[in-house]
């Protein structure tokens, strides 16, 4: 939470607070929770802890092996290309773009109520059950023999993948405050990036190796042994995801620790807890009416726009003239860095409370990364353009979670809502941007270049956007506390 000059003194004290174990200034909102109201601040701080440490060594490592898997399918099917899955289904260049949209179709129609869905149920029991059914989908890949099966299977697995990024980053912002979650999201959201990389090696592993092993083709093995895998980790998951912060039980946490997460939410959002709210559909039509929704909506949009290059990234690479293994492996290095900056951008995020100018300076970044990509075919200036490629648009997309997760506390199912929106909203553009990567325009693929440069440009102007509707909304809080002399902690951040 931040704060103005305009704030008293003491209220600024209160706004910057995030340390819930330390709130002897909280004691209202503190004497709801029983087995807290009589700690020590001492006593309180070693159960946050213990709370953190729990969700930062069961929960977070769960979700990021879940989403690493989720991510790994989409890159999965652009190094199968390369390895003949287009060529032996007989597929034209459109059909297999065609079939990359359709995985979309169904991607953007579950998300939305499957959230709104999740916010009122069992993430414990829910998540575990998308992640089996995509792996079961994709494992009937095996099979496919004509375009046909390939466009209904990814359209089936884009059914069963489109709620898990947006309920993992409702349950994100449900369990951590607003200074912790920049910091998880970009651990999480390694399964994003790292599953660039390891689809990489998997692909100079198994690509290069099992041709016709058993009377399989290499890329039948390549998803099958990706969709084994994904099973694995689908049952393993029941066992580490915990429900709502008032509802999980003693099977994950003490009771203590259960009224600690409620009470450092509670603080969190300024005093309003998650279960101030109405009806499933009562959040969705708050979110539509709330314009932080569509200004979210626009970002997002944007900044996916920007990494339409990353289902094509194995076909980007190909024309650098290396050989088959060289292509696979040195898909690797930028995706590493673009983790590492990751994680350093959402650290200082979180240290200087800021999403905006963070956003916008990873774009640009990535902006003179595509200039220099399509502007010259030497070999080295063109591989190191793409190390500020691909880092812009995935610490964007990092943060923009974080930030309108942070924006929109409460109540839980308008931030579900809000979330399905924007990511689903965003999703749309899977279904044109393939069409501007197409073999014909190798190595410089300059239309699907001028189209992320768009999509930076595009995103500068909507974090501008937003950072302006933010201090509009702080400024109104200020004049209310200044006209009814009443205190209200709450700030949103930029």
């Amino acid at each position: 939470m931040s704060a103005t000059n305009d704030v008293p003194e003491k209220a600024e004290a209160k706004a910057s607070f995030d340390e819930v174990h330390q709130a002897d200034e909280q004691d209202e909102m503190l004497q709801r929770y029983d087995l807290l109201k009589d700690l020590t601040g001492d006593q309180r701080k070693a159960i946050n802890k213990s709370l953190v440490r729990k969700l930062d060594w069961r929960f977070l490592p769960c979700i990021t092996m879940m989403l690493l898997m989720n991510y790994l399918d989409r890159i999965n099917v652009s190094n199968a290309r390369l390895a003949g899955m287009q060529k032996d289904l007989h597929m034209t260049d459109t059909q297999w773009s065609a079939g990359i949209s359709m995985f979309y179709v169904g991607y953007i129609i579950s998300q939305l109520p499957a959230n709104v869905m999740l916010a009122k149920g069992n993430p414990r029991i829910l998540l575990p059950c998308f992640m089996l059914g995509w792996s079961v989908v994709t494992l009937a890949m095996v099979l496919c023999t004509s375009s046909v099966g390939f466009i209904l299977c990814r359209f089936f697995v884009g059914v069963m993948e489109g709620p898990f990024v947006p309920a993992v980053s409702l349950m994100t912002s449900s369990w951590y405050t607003k200074s912790e979650s920049p910091m998880r999201m970009s651990i999480w959201h390694a399964g994003n990036i790292i599953s660039n990389v390891i689809s990489g090696l998997l692909a100079a592993g198994i690509l290069t190796r099992m041709k016709n092993v058993a009377g399989l083709t290499s890329w039948q093995w390549f998803i099958l042994i990706e969709g084994i895998v994904s099973v694995v980790v689908g049952v393993v998951s029941f066992w580490f995801i915990p429900k709502w912060p008032h509802n999980t039980g003693e099977y994950m946490f003490t009771a203590e620790e259960s009224q600690m997460a409620q009470y450092r939410q509670l603080v969190n959002a300024g005093g309003v807890t998650e279960d101030d709210e109405g009806g499933a559909w009562d959040g969705t039509i708050m979110a539509c009416k709330d314009p932080f929704t569509w200004l979210f909506t626009c970002l997002h949009f944007f900044v996916i726009i920007a990494q339409s290059f990353k289902d094509f990234f194995p076909s980007i690479m190909d024309t650098f003239g290396f050989d088959e293994t060289g292509t696979y492996l040195l898909q690797a290095p930028p995706y590493i860095f673009a983790y590492m900056a990751c994680l350093a951008v959402s650290w200082t995020s979180s240290r200087f409370r800021d999403h905006c100018w963070h956003i916008a300076g990873v774009m640009i970044v990535s902006l003179v990364g595509t200039v220099i990509l399509i502007a010259t075919l030497e070999q080295g200036p063109r591989y190191f353009s793409l190390f500020l490629l691909c880092a812009g648009p995935f610490i964007a997309l990092n943060l923009h979670l974080s930030w309108e997760t942070a924006v929109v506390q409460r109540p839980r199912v308008k931030r579900a809502a809000l979330i399905a929106i924007t990511n689903a909203s965003s999703s749309v553009t899977h279904w044109f941007t393939p069409y501007f990567f197409l073999t014909n325009q190798a190595p410089r693929y300059q239309t699907g270049g001028g189209v992320i440069m768009v999509g930076c440009g595009v995103t500068v102007l909507s974090c501008l956007a937003l950072r302006w509707w933010v201090a509009r909304k702080n400024k109104q809080l200020e004049e209310r506390q200044r006209e009814t002399g009443e205190y209200n902690s709450w700030r949103f951040v930029n």
